[in-house]
């Protein structure tokens, strides 16, 4: 018993449509994965310039806030600083508080 060994057809991949269609895929997900890495890129810079920015921002309140909390505990000592308070509405104005207090005339 004599066995022939099988044949099988050719298959030629440059004229095959698969191939042509498959290339294509390729291509076009190697072009997107680019211009994703470009946006991952761009927006991960971008993020952190906004984040150094805001951090920036709230050391510099934390420092205002610091300094006007001293200025109120001098105020108790030395009245000379109050119409600076005021100024800066870190204080209630003197005007402001005996107007709160008369009754409404009717």
């Amino acid at each position: 018993m004599v066995t022939e060994p099988l044949q099988s057809p050719r298959i030629d991949m440059k004229n095959n449509p698969m191939t042509t269609v498959l290339l294509g895929v390729l291509t076009l997900s190697a072009l997107a994965s680019v211009v994703l890495c470009l946006l991952f890129t761009t927006n991960t810079r971008q993020k952190n310039l906004l984040q150094s920015q805001a951090t920036a921002i709230m050391n510099k309140r934390t420092i205002v806030n610091a300094l006007a909390n001293d200025a109120m505990q001098y105020s108790t000592k030395n009245q000379a600083i109050d119409p600076l308070l005021e100024s800066f509405n870190f204080k209630p104005g003197k005007s402001t508080a005996t107007a709160t207090n008369k009754p409404t005339a009717k």
